[in-house]
């Protein structure tokens, strides 16, 4: 989601004489008037910056903690599925040691110095009664060692379950955060919608507005893999923003990026801010098409670089997927994949 590089809101004494000036542009327009100032539309264009800005922040940490609690996810049923194969072997050898029993029973029971005293044949009860102790040992040794081993995963799997609820309150806070602020940007854009089309279109601008001469045309992609993932993202203009989507009907930032090199086979973090250490982090003047440019400096936007000073990308909500000036916003690093 790009940012506009407008000015914070003003506040104090200065956000007063803001409003008092919109007040009397109201009465003015009322009265036939020509506006005294155009102060409430640049603080109407501020504002919505700043929430896209918000909103940006929140997607991506709401895709952080989506992603390690799917990681978790597949940790615990991994668990699960060992401790269940454990369990079973337990099972088994139990029930082997109940057959023993039995017949143990069956036979009587008694104890071993009678048994033998009494036995038709005491050089044969000896050889079974040593081959039964050893087989018992054995057993015994192997079922502590199973029940280590099933209490020792039992353990991780109650660790792995507080750790997934942590993460899932995370997500559900960065969610509601989420929340929050699309509400405020639905009044922001009703306030901008409020604006005459003159104003829009120049907040339009100002939004695709940036630099095209900070570096050269820059060639061919790195790779085969990046040429591929060109043509994904080529592929994908026109679409529209979808928070916390990554394709193929709708993507927020970091997802189109993430789905463009899946076409091509790769693998990408799910974050802008992971996604900036996917692979080797090179000039911005050494920049070629394919490679990802990351914005601001907490790295909560990223595009993918197209030549000729254009890069691709999701940039907010309202806003297809498209081109923009790579200069768009300030640029933190650029890595190649």
């Amino acid at each position: 989601m790009g940012s506009h590089r407008r000015t914070a809101p003003s506040s104090g004494p200065e956000r007063s004489t803001a409003l008092a000036l919109g007040l009397l542009s109201a009465a003015a327009t009322a009265l036939g008037a020509v506006p005294a100032t155009a102060a409430p539309q640049e603080d109407t264009r501020a504002e919505v910056d700043r929430l896209y800005r918000e909103a940006e922040k929140a997607t991506e940490a709401y895709n952080a903690a989506d992603e390690r609690a799917d990681a978790l996810r597949r940790e615990i049923a991994d668990a699960q599925d060992a401790i269940a194969r454990k369990q079973q072997r337990v099972n088994t050898m139990r029930e082997a040691l109940g057959s023993l029993a039995g017949s143990q029973y069956r036979s009587g029971g008694l104890e071993p110095a009678l048994a033998l005293l009494l036995s038709e044949d005491p050089e044969d009860y000896l050889q079974k009664a040593s081959v039964l102790d050893r087989i018992g040992v054995h057993q015994t040794a192997e079922l502590k060692r199973l029940r280590g081993t099933l209490r020792s995963l039992s353990q991780d799997r109650a660790e792995a379950a507080k750790r997934l609820g942590a993460l899932e309150r995370s997500r559900k806070a960065a969610a509601t955060h989420k929340r929050t602020v699309e509400k405020k940007l639905t009044e922001a854009r009703r306030l901008l919608a409020s604006l005459p089309a003159g104003e829009r279109a120049a907040w339009d601008r100002a939004s695709r507005s940036g630099r095209t001469d900070l570096l050269g045309p820059g060639g061919a992609p790195a790779s085969g893999r990046a040429a591929a993932a060109v043509a994904a993202a080529r592929s994908a203009l026109g679409r529209p923003y979808v928070w916390g989507a990554n394709g193929p009907a709708g993507f927020d930032c970091s997802g189109l990026t993430q789905w463009a090199y899946a076409q091509a086979g790769v693998a990408l973090p799910r974050t802008s801010q992971a996604q900036r250490y996917a692979g080797r982090q090179v000039p911005l003047s050494e920049a070629r098409p394919g490679d990802l440019v990351l914005y601001r400096s907490d790295a909560s936007h990223v595009a993918m670089y197209m030549g000729n000073g254009q890069v691709i990308h999701a940039p907010y909500p309202g806003a297809p997927v498209r081109y923009d000036p790579v200069g768009m916003m300030p640029v933190s690093s650029v890595t190649r994949v």
